[in-house]
C-alpha cells in the first residue's frame, strides 16, 4: 500500500511555489500525491513535480467521499475562504491518523489542536525539479530556497525518510 497526500489550494501556482520541493520528495518516496485546486489551469508543473491535479470542486461537491489520505496539505488562505476545507482540516486534526501541513499565515489552528512549526529541508533534486515546475508556471526559478516552511499538526504515524522536522 503506498501513502497518500492530499494537497488543497487555490492554485497550482500557489502550490509549486510554497509546497513544490516537499511534494516532489514525498512522490520520489513513493507517496501517491494528488493536488486539488479551485482553479484548474495547466497541470504541466504539478507532474513535473510528480502530482496529480484534482478538481477540489468536485471533491467537496462530494463531501471528500473515497478520500482518505494519510496526511493532508492545505493552503491556509483556502481555510479561511471555504469552510468546507476548514471542516476537513478540523476533522483530520481531531483524527490523529492523518498528517495535516499548512502553509502561509492566513489561518490559526483551533485552540484544542496543537500545530507547530517545521521546515522541510529540500534534496538537491527536489530544488531542481522546482526550478523547472516554476518555470513551467511562467514564475521565476533563479532562487529556489533550500527550505519550506510550514505547520503541521501532530500526527500518529512518523513522517517517512527525513522529510519534515521541527523549527528549533
Amino acid at each position: 500500500m503506498r501513502y497518500r497526500l492530499d494537497v488543497v489550494a487555490t492554485s497550482v501556482v500557489d502550490v509549486v511555489e510554497h509546497a513544490g520541493g516537499w511534494l516532489f520528495d514525498r512522490a520520489v518516496a513513493g507517496w501517491d500525491v494528488s493536488v486539488l485546486v479551485a482553479e484548474i489551469s495547466d497541470a504541466r508543473p504539478l507532474r513535473i513535480l510528480g502530482a496529480e491535479l484534482v478538481d477540489l470542486h468536485q471533491v467537496l461537491s462530494a463531501h471528500g467521499q473515497g478520500r482518505r489520505p494519510h496526511a493532508l496539505a492545505i493552503a491556509g488562505d483556502v481555510c479561511c475562504r471555504d469552510s468546507r476545507a476548514h471542516r476537513g482540516v478540523v476533522s483530520a486534526l481531531r483524527d490523529g491518523g492523518v498528517e495535516v501541513v499548512v502553509w502561509g499565515d492566513d489561518w490559526s489552528s483551533p485552540p484544542e489542536h496543537r500545530v507547530d512549526p517545521v521546515v522541510h529541508r529540500l534534496s538537491v533534486a527536489a530544488r531542481a525539479f522546482k526550478a523547472q515546475a516554476l518555470t513551467a508556471a511562467r514564475l521565476p526559478a533563479d532562487s529556489v530556497a533550500a527550505t519550506e516552511v510550514f505547520r503541521s499538526g501532530v500526527s500518529m504515524f512518523p513522517p517517512i525518510g527525513a522529510d519534515l522536522s521541527p523549527v528549533g
